[in-house]
Order: structure tokens, then C-alpha cells, then sequence
């Protein structure tokens, strides 16, 4: 099925008599007729659900959804994206590893890998996203166990490329995480481009009304965990809390998730509410619409913006003009997403009496949903960085992060225009 056809289709089929729309399984628990098989669920010997902090069918009928559209094998929800990083990340690593990042990522991220990550004994090594390979090279050690990066980086717009970096994560032995948020599966699809393993603030387009945190991970089966047993001992050696059995040996492609959800989900516990998944669903079910009005708003509102005097710089990676332009055509043919950045002329004060005056566009520290909003990082998400750290992250004192939403787009540009010229 086409990717418009699996947002509506996808993860759940009823039989004969069942509710036409997914029900929510609004349960913590689930009953069993014997002891000895919620013995084997237990000890994994048998699939099914006995308590919704690990699986829940509401769950996993939405996470087999985005499995579907990202092409995976399985998924796993989580309470939020920040969740779905760490666990994504997590589930290979442990205290004495190293993990490398593209430094343009979500601020948010940023402090995970920079900050709570160190605290438990995983170092992080921040390289340029447009770092030659070589430069990615040389950021590798030998304790290095993944490579991670954001289709598009937020809040600075600027564009993985995916292939550049699954070839230096494959040749040092490691999986490449790839967050897509921001360009979701209907815009682009990173396992197609080598990507191992894709993670998504569900909160964010997927969806798209700004009700439901959440986050997800898919795992695209393709990474041969086996050919490199001594980096992902997790993985490959016998798990002494499940009566030493191997993941990779017990669950094949499944491995990963299975370790997730079965181990990391189990310790720590951040899942998705039942109802959140419910509503995530329904979300998803229009995310191929929305998206494409969502460019088509944003794009014709960086051409505005470009040709605007008062503005003295636009990154928008869909323009002609943008230094990311031939790599967003190649990995988002269709269009990337609605969010991009820019900065007036003039002072960050100019800056933030802009933002101050508008009327329909809101500022709020969400992004990716059907309204259109605003927000200045380097006094918001990412006020936690020095002036350094923003710079690295791609993060200008004057950078203004703006998310188009589906309004009429002449609505937007006319709040914007009424704004800078008061």
C-alpha cells in the first residue's frame, strides 16, 4: 500500500463484528486463565499482553502503523521523543561507551547526549553536520557505539546527508540513528538512504494538533547486531533477567525492539498513554494532507519572507536559494516540511517586539502542528546553551523559528506584514 493509504489502513484490521475505528484499551492490566502462560509471557516465551507499562494493543497497533510508513519491522511508542532518543540510544549503550552526533540537533537532544547521557557514563562527540567524511571519521573511537543525527535539524533547518553519514557509521561497525521529526515518513524515509534506526517526537506532525506527547522508535531490521556481537553485548549475550536469553538469537530482526520494550520499558517505564496513542492515531490518519499543505504554505511563505527588506536572512531548505536545497530534493523530493528560520534586520530587541505584535501567529514553545507559531531559541528551547553551544548547534542570536501551519497562507503572510511594520 501507498503511503496515503497506510496513515488510514495501516496497524489495525477488524474482524468480523469489531469496532470499525482502533478502541482504546484503556487498561493497565489483563486477565489469564493460567498461571503458566502469564508464566511464559513473562519469560517472553510467548507474545501477548499482561501489563500496559510494557505493550498495550492501542499501542501497538499505532506503533505498527508508523512501522509501516517508515518501512521497519516493528516500532515501540514512548511518552515523548525525548523518551524515544534516550531509549533508542540507551538500548545499545551503557556506562563507558561513546556516541557521535551531528551538533544540529534539537536542543532538547543536545542536553540529553551533552549533559544526562555523560552523567551515566556515555560520552558524546558533537561533529558539523556538514563535516566531510573524514572529519566524521576521526570523531569515532574505539568504544563508539552509534552515530546520530536529524533529518532536519531543529531549530536550524539544516539537512542531514543520510547517506554520507550511514556510510561512515557502517564502516566503523555502528547503527546510524536518525531522528525524523521534522520531515516525517510521508516526506522522507531514512532506511531507504541507510539508516538503521528512526526516531520521531510523535508530539509533534505525526500528531499535528498539539494534544499528545509522545515518541516513537522503528527499527528497520537491517542492522546485523550478530556481525558486531562484542559492541552490543546487550544484544548478542545472554540478558541474566530473562533467564539468559540472547536477543539476537531468540528474536532475529526483532531483536531490538524486543529489548526495548521488554527491558528498557520495563525499568524505566515511559509509555505512551493508551489514550495518547488513540489520539496520536487519529493524527496520523490525515498526516499525508497535512503535510502537503503544511509545505506548500511554508514555501510560499519564505519566498515572501526572501524578498522582504526587512528581513535579512531565510533559511528554508525547499528555496532555490538554500545552501541545502539539492539535498532536500534528494532525500524530500515531495517537499520537506513547514518549519523554518529567519532573522530581521536589526537588533534581537527588532526581534522579539516582531514576535510580541503578532495576532494570529502564536508564540509558544510547540512546533509541527496545524497552527502557525513562532518562537526566538536562544531565549526559549535552547536558553540553556552558551554562546558557543549555539553556535554549534546552529542556533544565531537572531534566529527566529517559525512553523507554518494549514491557514490560508495569505492570512499568515498578512499577520507577519502587519507585525514588522508596526
Amino acid at each position: 500500500m501507498k503511503k496515503e493509504t497506510l496513515c488510514v489502513q495501516a496497524g489495525y484490521t477488524p474482524k468480523n463484528g469489531e469496532a470499525r475505528i482502533l478502541p482504546i484499551y484503556q487498561s493497565t492490566t489483563f486477565k489469564y486463565e493460567s498461571s503458566e502462560q502469564m508464566g511464559r509471557l513473562f519469560d517472553l516465551e510467548e507474545s501477548g499482553y499482561f501489563y500496559t507499562r510494557l505493550q498495550n494493543p492501542t499501542n501497538d497497533a499505532v506503533a505498527a502503523k508508523i512501522a509501516a510508513l517508515e518501512g521497519g519491522v516493528a516500532a515501540m511508542l514512548t511518552s515523548s521523543g525525548q523518551a524515544a532518543n534516550f531509549y533508542a540510544i540507551f538500548n545499545i549503550c551503557e556506562a563507558g561507551d561513546h556516541v557521535v552526533s551531528s551538533a544540529q540537533i534539537y536542543g532538547g537532544t543536545f542536553n540529553l547526549l551533552n549533559v544526562t547521557l555523560r552523567k551515566l557514563g556515555i560520552e558524546t562527540t558533537f561533529v558539523d553536520v556538514d563535516a566531510s567524511e573524514e572529519e566524521i571519521a576521526a570523531a569515532f573511537k574505539p568504544n563508539t557505539k552509534v552515530l546520530f543525527g536529524e533529518t532536519i535539524s531543529n531549530p536550524s533547518i539544516n539537512v542531514l546527508d543520510i547517506e554520507k553519514f550511514a556510510r561512515v557509521a557502517h564502516n566503523h561497525g555502528v547503527p546510524l540513528i536518525v531522528d525524523n521529526t521534522f520531515a516525517t515518513p510521508i516526506n522522507c524515509r531514512p532506511f531507504e538512504w541507510g539508516a538503521d534506526i528512526v526516531t520521531h517526537s510523535t508530539t509533534k506532525y505525526m500528531d499535528g494538533h498539539a494534544m499528545t506527547v509522545g515518541g516513537a522508535i522503528v527499527d528497520s531490521g537491517n542492522f546485523d547486531w550478530q556481525a558486531h556481537a562484542e559492541k552490543f553485548p546487550g544484544l548478542t549475550t545472554p540478558d541474566e533477567s530473562y533467564h539468559g536469553l540472547t536477543y539476537t538469537e531468540h528474536f532475529g530482526k526483532l531483536a531490538y525492539i524486543t529489548k526495548a520494550t521488554s527491558q528498557l520499558m520495563r525499568d524505566l517505564g515511559s509509555i505512551q498513554a493508551p489514550h495518547n496513542a488513540f489520539l496520536l492515531n487519529v493524527g496520523l490518519e490525515t498526516l499525508h494532507l497535512r503535510m502537503e499543505r503544511h509545505c506548500k504554505n511554508a514555501l510560499a511563505v519564505a519566498k515572501w519572507l526572501e524578498a522582504n527588506p526587512k528581513v535579512a536572512w531565510v533559511n528554508y531548505c525547499d528555496l532555490p536559494s538554500n545552501k541545502y536545497y539539492s539535498l532536500a530534493k534528494k532525500y524530500m523530493p515531495n517537499g520537506s516540511c513547514g518549519v523554518m528560520s529567519f532573522g530581521l534586520k536589526g537588533s534581537r530587541k527588532d526581534a522579539e517586539q516582531f514576535m510580541d505584535r503578532l495576532k494570529l501567529i502564536a508564540i509558544v514553545t510547540h512546533v509541527a502542528d496545524a497552527r502557525t507559531c513562532v518562537l526566538h531559541p536562544a531565549s526559549h528551547t535552547h536558553r540553556q546553551l552558551t554562546e558557543q553551544q549555539l553556535v554549534e548547534a546552529g542556533v544565531a542570536p537572531d534566529l527566529i523559528r517559525l512553523s507554518v501551519g494549514i491557514e490560508n497562507v495569505d492570512d499568515i503572510i498578512a499577520d507577519m506584514q502587519q507585525a514588522m511594520e508596526a
